[in-house]
Formats: C-alpha cells, sequence, structure tokens
C-alpha cells in the first residue's frame, strides 16, 4: 500500500466516525428532549386565584402564569408559577378568570429548552373549586 492510500483510508474512516457522532448527537438530543416531555416526575393539583396568564419569550411563545394560592385568611399568597403548552387549556383558564380554581398538573424535570415553557410545571387541566 502506498501512504497515499493509507491517507486517503484515514480521512474517509475519520469523516464517516464525525458524520455518525453528529447524528448520534442529534438522534440522542431528540430522544431525550422527547422524553422530558412525555414522561411526568411528578402530576397534582393546586388550588388559587390565577393572578397572571401571559404568553411569553422572543422566539418561543410560551403560555405562562401565576397562581395565588392562600391556605389562611390574611396569609400571605404563595405563588405557584405554571406554564401552559395547550392552547385550550388556557381559554379554559381565561373563561373561568376571578374564580377560584383547581389547576391539574405534571412536572417535567430536565427540559433543555425554555421553548417548551419557562417553568417545569405544565397545567394539564383546569377546574372551578368555588
Amino acid at each position: 500500500m502506498h501512504s497515499n492510500d493509507v491517507v486517503a483510508k484515514v480521512k474517509r474512516i475519520t469523516i464517516k466516525v464525525l458524520i455518525a457522532a453528529v447524528a448520534l448527537a442529534i438522534v440522542g438530543s431528540a430522544l431525550y428532549t422527547f422524553a422530558t416531555l412525555e414522561f411526568s416526575y411528578s402530576e397534582g393539583e393546586r388550588v388559587g386565584f390565577v393572578q397572571k396568564l401571559s404568553k411569553k419569550g422572543w422566539i418561543c411563545k410560551t403560555n405562562e402564569g401565576e397562581l395565588a394560592m392562600v391556605n389562611v385568611v390574611g396569609q400571605q399568597a404563595t405563588i405557584f408559577n405554571f406554564s401552559v403548552r395547550d392552547e385550550s387549556v388556557v381559554t379554559a383558564i381565561e373563561a373561568l378568570a376571578g374564580h377560584k380554581l383547581t389547576l391539574h398538573y405534571a412536572e417535567h424535570r430536565g427540559i433543555p429548552s425554555t421553548c417548551f415553557g419557562e417553568t417545569t410545571y405544565f397545567v394539564t387541566g383546569v377546574t372551578k373549586a368555588d
């Protein structure tokens, strides 16, 4: 074998390895993002009054809100920050504005970007509580 043939073979192998590494990184990132969005860490409910619901973001517009939770009259409200991915849930929250609500949520930890929501808590449903 000539040295030119060896160099050419090494270059081809190097290019194939680099392409495989990039493809693996892209597929791995996509699978990780899918898993963090599909499987919830926890689920639950929070009860209170929605005091803010807005669409935020420069590039990725997400629905972000605040729920004021008060356990005892006169006590300082605890704020629960949440994100909403489903527009029908946003519409339901807006329709019940001013009422005490129960927000049903799923917590998704480890999401790699704020393009899906600024919090780890994603509201999946809403019911009137009063």
